[in-house]
């Protein structure tokens, strides 16, 4: 039997991250519940401070059918490489010039390129979000 899962990344600035997070991917932040306009009504609503609210963000698939992703905040930076990372696939037409403009389109969106494989096999592109978690892009 499969299960769902979800991702959670640990990070400085919940918002930020996963602003960029939903360029690269696609998601939409996680609509607030039935009955709230936005996630501060519902805060409002259920005695949710500013702080406590801003120390999480969920992004989502649009079309409901990948992992959600929860960015949570922590008080500490990011200090060694992931021990898991994201292979984002770039590319639907198996184009490695698809693969090399969502790259430049994550440095846009301040990410840096860490490195490029240089293996004819298995290309890739791998990059750091803002805040230094490790991804890569892939055909």
């Amino acid at each position: 039997m499969t299960r769902r899962f979800g991702v959670t990344i640990d990070c400085r600035h919940p918002t930020s991250l996963a602003s960029f997070w939903c360029e690269v991917l696609g998601y939409i932040e996680d609509p607030p519940p039935a009955g709230y306009q936005s996630w501060r009504d519902y805060d409002a609503v259920n005695g949710i401070s500013v702080a406590e609210a801003d120390s999480g963000c969920t992004i989502i698939d649009p079309d409901g059918n990948l992992p959600r992703i929860y960015f949570q905040q922590v008080p500490e930076a990011k200090s060694g490489k992931n021990r898991v990372h994201l292979d984002v696939v770039a590319s639907d037409q198996h184009r490695w010039t698809d693969v090399t403009a969502a790259a430049a389109r994550a440095v846009e969106l301040s990410g840096t390129v860490l490195r490029e494989s240089d293996d004819a096999a298995d290309r890739f592109i791998t990059l750091a979000d803002p805040e230094g978690n490790e991804f890569c892009l892939v055909l």
